[in-house]
């Protein structure tokens, strides 16, 4: 087999996982549009701070240390124990419901029935809030974080490939456990949404809020629930990219790379997003080999934006979203 051919199916095969990175971070977005009809700016910011709020419960770490010193002139930093990880991401899980919680009730419950654009708008003013909030609680250093996943090469991949090939492919066992547990996460939720009571009155919001309301379903509910998926789905997705890069606050701009995966996918289907960021991950890691050392190279940076308007000028609705279609 050519070498040029087996450098490319590496290429793909780590792009497969690396798109499974990106749709952790769509899958949030799609859930609140699905309900809402909201595109919450604020999913990069979420992960962040789920991230950050893991690492500080694993350490022990006193929220708002930094502030309580300042006003009061002491040197407190850490409890003086740690958390196992499971114990962490559980207290996390709690801290994210709560934050659905306050923001549907300090929030959205105002804005019931406005503008889409304010909706985006009072998105954007909570990824700020949020960000600076947990800077506050948990500083702004570089974070390490450890949820028991191994890292490096997969020498399992290593071997069967060149077994079969007589080439090893490089692929990062992080991004191998990232796949997997992506897959029980999608799974999880198209099975929430399809065969249990809340699911369906998710999927009735979405798709009517007031035929919704007049047969009982409480709206207010439902945006707390879902909400809660999307800060869990968030937590999915910060621990999965802190432990690839670190806890920084340059990880709320994942977000960014998840916008060419919605308008891939479509912004109200699960399914499209995981299609989507496989499509993207495969498709910047090939192109970038082909084409890269053609044009310099870093066309990662950009393919997905072009392939993004390549879609919004000939399929703006998506490969799996809805075509809307309006009377005039």
């Amino acid at each position: 087999m050519p070498d040029t051919l087996l450098f490319a199916m590496e290429a793909a095969a780590n792009g497969l996982t690396a798109g499974v990175m990106y749709a952790l971070v769509a899958l949030g977005f799609v859930l609140i549009f699905k309900a809402s009809g909201i595109f919450n700016f604020s999913q990069g910011v979420m992960a962040l701070f789920a991230a950050l709020t893991l690492v500080g419960l694993q350490s022990g770490q006193i929220p708002f240390a930094h502030l309580i010193n300042a006003i009061f002139g002491t040197r407190l930093h850490y409890f003086g124990f740690t958390l196992p990880t499971l114990a962490a991401i559980a207290g996390t899980v709690v801290v994210m419901i709560v934050f659905a919680w306050l923001v549907e009730r300090y929030i959205f419950r105002h804005l019931v029935n406005q503008e889409p654009i304010i909706l985006f708008m009072a998105t954007i003013g909570l990824a700020y809030f949020l960000e600076g909030l947990g800077d506050l609680m948990w500083g702004a250093e570089v974070k390490r974080l450890d949820v028991g996943i191994p890292q490096g090469m997969s020498l399992a991949v290593d071997e069967t490939t060149f077994n079969w090939f007589g080439y090893g492919f490089y692929m990062d066992t992080l991004e191998l456990w990232a796949a997997l547990i992506a897959a029980i996460l999608v799974g999880a939720l198209v099975v929430f949404s399809q065969y249990t009571k809340q699911g369906r009155a998710l999927r009735a919001v979405a798709d009517d809020h007031q035929a919704a309301l007049s047969v009982g379903i409480s709206l207010r509910f439902i945006w707390v629930l879902v909400w809660s998926l999307a800060g869990i789905v968030a937590l999915v997705a910060g621990m999965m990219w802190g432990a690839k890069s670190g806890v920084q606050f340059s990880l709320s701009l994942i977000a960014l790379k998840a916008l060419p995966v919605l308008i891939l996918g479509g912004f109200t289907s699960i399914p499209g997003a995981i299609v989507g960021g496989l499509i993207i991950g495969v498709g910047e890691k090939l192109f970038d080999f082909f084409m890269g050392p053609l044009i310099g190279g870093a066309t990662e940076n950009w393919f997905a934006y072009m392939l993004a308007l390549v879609f919004l000028l000939f399929r703006p609705q998506g490969l799996f979203g809805e075509k809307i279609i309006e009377r005039v």
